[in-house]
């Protein structure tokens, strides 16, 4: 049986990568934490919030690897002298990961109330029009 993907429509024409990248991205296992929200704020903006409470600024970092946004959290032990009864906050590791479409910058972030904000903006591509010269055409 023969797998049918929307790259496979005969008037899309190489978007052979696009289909990889659905495929991983639906077979990333996420653990869902920490838990986030993505809205889109305006034509050309949008805002990923992470639930981080606990990690500091240090403790947190975001890159932008290969048009992938890459969220990461480490929060550092403070100290081995402590004795927990109980423990019911874990200080976790955690990396979330979204993809960008061409043409979408991480414009700011910002750690609010133990809320990470990460604003992204879409750049408007101009409207190109070329004309292809046919070879062997005269006149």
């Amino acid at each position: 049986m023969t797998k049918v993907t929307f790259a496979s429509h005969p008037y899309l024409l190489g978007f052979e990568q696009l289909d990889r990248l659905v495929e991983r991205t639906a077979k990333a296992g996420n653990d869902g934490y920490p838990p986030y929200n993505i809205e889109q704020r305006g034509e050309t903006s949008y805002r990923i919030t992470l639930a981080v409470a606990g990690f500091a600024d240090a403790d947190l970092s975001i890159t932008v690897e290969n048009n992938q946004l890459v969220i990461r959290g480490r929060q550092s032990d403070e100290g081995d002298d402590r004795v927990f009864l109980h423990r019911g906050i874990a200080a976790r590791q955690f990396q979330r990961s979204f993809v960008l479409a061409d043409g979408v910058e991480v414009s700011g972030a910002e750690l609010e109330n133990g809320l990470l904000h990460v604003d992204l903006t879409r750049a408007q591509p101009e409207a190109i029009v070329r004309t292809i010269a046919i070879n062997g055409r005269k006149g």
